[in-house]
């Protein structure tokens, strides 16, 4: 049986052997269909998570969407910037503490939701996958970042040489 530590050096710097190429190539192809089947809401795949977000939730601080979202306010002002601009989006100062932004659906954002109702279906058609295939892989994903994400520096080491 094949063990990270029987596994010989060479076999490690194949590029087809790289876990991250795999999903770095799997994210390419999936914003490839989402692309596609976003046009005709006229969202990007950032804003379409954004907005899922906003359905699910509703009025939500910034920070809260950044989080459920892994990114960074520096990427994520400018996204719902152009959600307001486009009329789905409304942003307003907290009453509460000036510094924070909350972000809720307009009326024109809730009928888009109805618009963008067959997009996950038609995801999951295109993967070919069935539903509890696509569950699993989720999970096993989620659970893949999870442990990235409490990895300490630390362990990783320094390349020798």
């Amino acid at each position: 049986m094949e063990t990270l530590d029987t596994v010989p050096d060479e076999d490690f710097l194949r590029l087809d052997h790289q876990i991250c190429f795999s999903l770095h190539a799997a994210t390419r192809a999936f914003n490839g269909v989402y692309r596609e089947a976003l046009k005709e809401l006229g969202l990007t795949y950032p804003q379409y998570l954004a907005m899922l977000v906003l359905w699910e939730h509703g009025e939500l601080p910034v920070k809260g969407i950044g989080e459920r979202l892994r990114l960074d306010s520096g990427t994520l002002s400018p996204l719902l910037k152009r959600l307001e601009a486009a009329g789905y989006v409304e942003r307003r100062r907290s009453s509460e503490d000036e510094r924070s932004v909350t972000v809720r659906p307009t009326a024109e954002g809730a009928a888009l939701k109805e618009r963008a109702r067959d997009v996950p279906r038609r995801i999951a058609t295109a993967t070919g996958l069935d539903l509890a295939d696509i569950r699993d892989l989720r999970e096993r994903l989620d659970a893949l970042a999870a442990r990235l994400d409490g990895v300490d520096p630390g362990e990783l080491g320094a390349c020798g040489g």
